[in-house]
């Protein structure tokens, strides 16, 4: 399952990828606005996204749905997000890292972590150690970068998941 919010444009770029990248046959697109706790209950391996707003917080749609998670033990999760390092240094794409804790607290093993190298941040609540705990996209800044690392995240991705 691919669940992200389908009305967020650049969100919304970046999960068409990786859904061509999984094949459009081997994902299914679940569009958050209109999901339910039992969405994910159907699948063993998903991968969500989220925009960072405002001052490093998560999309409402996704404050409204996360409460409801509690049953992920077993369950793999891959996250990617967008974020401005620029603009926003002090809370860059933190909307990973507050999917992450979420699905973490609920029992899901996450996968696909990447590098942290050239990004710059004053703060990254996605970060663990040297790692991001997701695919980070920064649209505003790096988009020349993001085919390849949406590719390369993928690959790493669809061997996590077997």
């Amino acid at each position: 399952g691919l669940f992200y919010a389908a009305k967020a444009e650049k969100t919304s770029w970046v999960a068409e990828r990786i859904q061509k990248e999984f094949g459009e046959s081997h994902i299914k697109v679940v569009p958050i606005e209109q999901a339910w706790q039992n969405d994910f209950a159907a699948y063993d391996c998903f991968i969500v996204g989220a925009s960072t707003w405002f001052d490093g917080e998560l999309p409402t749609y996704w404050d409204e749905l996360l409460p409801e998670l509690r049953t992920m033990e077993g369950k793999k999760v891959a996250i990617f997000g967008l974020g401005d390092q620029v603009r926003y240094p002090e809370n860059f794409a933190d909307g990973i890292g507050l999917l992450a804790e979420v699905f973490e607290e609920d029992g899901a093993a996450l996968v696909g972590f990447t590098s942290s190298e050239g990004y710059t941040f004053e703060r990254f609540r996605a970060l663990r150690g040297n790692l991001c705990c997701g695919l980070v996209i920064d649209l505003d800044n790096q988009s020349d970068q993001a085919k390849k690392k949406i590719k390369d995240w993928c690959e790493q991705v669809k061997k996590e998941f077997a």
